[in-house]
């Protein structure tokens, strides 16, 4: 989530800065353009005066001169025209040179048929590669009226602009001077002052990508928080808590609700387990008691009915024993706060195999162990391979018939996980009594008379949970079952 929000943050003061140097860009564009006409307008000016103040042979001469140190000077092209569009004086050479003599030559090409015809826009100024433009302006000022706009310079062009003044004012204009300049300096500032404008635009958005990485982390911490209480809540560790106390006051405040809500949570789940386990102790006294005056009276019953009835009472008294043992078992499994440890399951599935053997032989099953020949090891509660296998191979003993065969074998899980897998060739159970055999108490009605609680897988699966693990059941083929253990790996 902070990586989208982190995105979002990011798009937005990409787009901020984009609307805001584009503009200020075309802006400074749009200034040097009219600085260079401005620059350039004041010596058209200059020479159209010295034009309309020609009179004879050195004026003529004295003009020539002007024009031609400027055009050395500053690389320009200078044509100056009477009203006919015939050359008066020339000067410059190269490109800037060949666009005013062109715009000279097209505009005296067409003057013919337009006369002192003008439009009604404002003029215009032109590329060297605009000859209607540069005409344009050549006729609008044989009317009395100055260039006073070019078009906007970037870097990549345009490489010379035509700039035209009338010579004389109102109806004593008697000719035009024509100057083509070079805008390679012009267009050199744009560039340079662009890449300025690229290079704060870029600063300032990575200044504003780490504020806003400082913003998202500030935001997002107290919520991460809360997502790894709530998983290890949901994993069973009824301590935990949402440590953090950054962020916007809603999030502090819902830090706060959280935590009440799982002291609440905790303080009830504890007091539940707290009452079975406690009541489970306490009734096991009385009953261990008279399960001994029932062992003590035995003798004294005369044989017959009084006798079996005896019997059975017995045997109902041993089952509800056995009934308290795993319940307070279980509540000792749900109110451990042992922590996680690392442990070598394939000792320990060697070493209850071996302590079974005996109890397998004796009830005339045949157990055997296998695996890979490294040691695989898991993180869980101490011991608790150990504990869910005894409870399996106790399952397993119990209802595979004589006969039977139980394999238990260690692998490495496709998750990287530790997989233990009970496997037997019992009678089984039908499919859809399969996701019951983890619940307590629960029992197929052909197995009530075997003797347990019903408690055994439960407390097992219980184990595999806290330790964050999983315990699955599922057929074997053609009959049996196969009991499954994963164990996250160390």
């Amino acid at each position: 989530m902070r990586r989208r929000l982190l995105a979002v943050l990011m798009v937005l003061m990409g787009a901020a800065a984009l609307l805001l140097c584009i503009p200020l860009a075309d802006a400074y564009a749009r200034g040097r353009t009219e600085h260079l006409l401005l620059q350039r307008r004041s010596e058209a000016v200059r020479f159209a005066d010295l034009a309309d103040r020609m009179r004879t042979a050195a004026d003529r001469a004295e003009l020539s001169a002007e024009i031609g140190r400027y055009a050395q000077l500053y690389g320009a092209g200078v044509v100056v025209v009477d009203a006919a569009g015939a050359t008066v004086a020339r000067a410059g050479t190269g490109p800037a040179a060949q666009a005013a003599t062109n715009a000279a030559t097209d505009s005296g090409a067409d003057s013919s048929s337009t006369g002192s015809s003008s439009t009604g826009s404002s003029s215009t100024g032109s590329s060297s590669g605009g000859p209607s433009e540069a005409a344009d302006a050549r006729r609008r000022a044989l009317t009395g009226r100055s260039t006073d706009r070019l078009p906007t310079l970037r870097p990549w062009g345009p490489r010379t602009v035509v700039l035209a003044e009338p010579v004389g004012r109102d109806e004593r204009v008697s000719g035009a001077v024509l100057m083509a300049v070079s805008t390679d300096a012009a267009r050199r500032d744009v560039a340079v002052r662009w890449s300025l404008i690229g290079a704060g635009a870029l600063a300032a958005f990575a200044a504003a990508a780490l504020v806003a990485a400082g913003i998202a982390r500030w935001l997002m911490r107290p919520v991460l928080d809360l997502d790894r209480a709530v998983g290890r809540l949901t994993a069973g560790s009824l301590q935990a808590r949402a440590v953090s106390d950054t962020g916007p006051p809603e999030l502090r405040s819902l830090r706060q609700h959280f935590n009440t809500m799982a002291e609440a949570m905790a303080d009830s789940i504890g007091r539940q387990r707290d009452f079975v386990a406690d009541a489970s102790h306490q009734l096991r006294n009385p009953l261990a008691t008279l399960v001994l005056q029932l062992e003590n009276v035995e003798p004294h019953i005369a044989p017959g009915p009084g006798l079996a009835e005896h019997s059975r009472a017995l045997d109902e008294a041993e089952r509800l024993e056995e009934l308290l043992d795993g319940l307070l078992a279980l509540a000792r499994v749900e109110s451990a706060t042992a922590e996680l440890s690392d442990q070598d399951v394939s000792r320990a599935v060697r070493d209850r195999v071996t302590a079974w053997a005996p109890v397998y032989r004796a009830a005339g099953l045949e157990l055997s162990a296998g695996g890979p020949a490294e040691d695989l090891r898991a993180r869980a509660l101490p011991d608790a391979a150990g504990r869910i296998l005894d409870a399996l191979l106790d399952n397993a003993v119990k209802f595979v018939p004589r006969g039977g065969r139980v394999e238990v074998r260690t692998t490495h899980g496709t998750d990287g996980s530790v997989v233990v897998r009970v496997t037997d060739d019992g009678p089984g159970v039908p499919e859809e009594q399969l996701s019951l055999l983890l619940r307590r108490f629960a029992r197929a009605p052909e197995h009530q008379n075997v003797p347990g609680s019903g408690l055994g897988l439960a407390i097992a699966d219980e184990i595999a949970r806290i330790s964050g693990g999983k315990l699955d059941v599922s057929g074997h083929v053609p009959h049996g079952l196969v009991v499954e253990l994963r164990l996250p790996s160390a």
